[in-house]
């Protein structure tokens, strides 16, 4: 049927609409990242390439949007994943193995919040904040000395040392000055109450 065209010949009535609608779409094509051979060419057996202006089969692609593809970006430009936020263990490990620096925090926290409510023994309000206080300050040691942390890591190294260290600190701070009885006599705080309260 069109083993002897050329691609100067005009194309016969009947073969028209479909050659045409054809070339059109592969002219579109790629956009969606098809080939010319994809569509132009695949449409007559053996023959030469497209009818009109389209390209040869066996020449080049035509140019368009590249097609996207799967991998990393080489340059960033969204959000990148903090330094050391990989896993903490290997890929063959369970995954409680791969966040254990995250679980440990957790648990220490968890377990001195349930001190705290539970209220078990005198100066347990104490002993509860103390232990989430410390929970904190595991986790800066922990996002400063273990290399990969896993979820632990939120931002930055110096960011997440500098937040988990002064939240824990102030927090273990103020549950040894609490009231009563407090555990650490600050007279700096004595002054400081007695100036702006009495």
């Amino acid at each position: 049927m069109g083993a002897g065209r050329s691609p100067a010949d005009p194309a016969p009535a009947g073969e028209t609409d479909g050659q045409s609608g054809r070339d059109e779409g592969a002219s579109e094509a790629p956009a969606s990242g098809e080939a010319a051979d994809g569509q132009g060419g695949s449409g007559e057996s053996g023959g030469s390439g497209g009818q009109g202006d389209a390209a040869p089969a066996d020449g080049p692609a035509p140019t368009g949007r590249p097609r996207r593809s799967r991998r990393f970006p080489r340059f960033t430009r969204d959000t990148a994943r903090p330094e050391g936020g990989g896993r903490a263990a290997s890929g063959d490990a369970p995954a409680p193995a791969r966040q254990w620096p995250l679980l440990t925090v957790l648990c220490a926290a968890g377990l001195g919040l349930l001190i705290v409510v539970l209220d078990p023994f005198e100066q347990a309000f104490r002993i509860g904040t103390i232990l989430i206080g410390c929970a904190l300050i595991t986790g800066a040691v922990l996002r400063w000395v273990v290399p990969s942390v896993g979820m632990l890591a939120v931002r930055s190294r110096f960011t997440d040392l500098v937040t988990y260290g002064v939240m824990g600190t102030l927090i273990v701070l103020l549950a040894l000055v609490a009231q009563p009885d407090p555990w650490l006599d600050v007279p700096i705080l004595e002054d400081a109450v007695r100036f702006t309260i009495r």
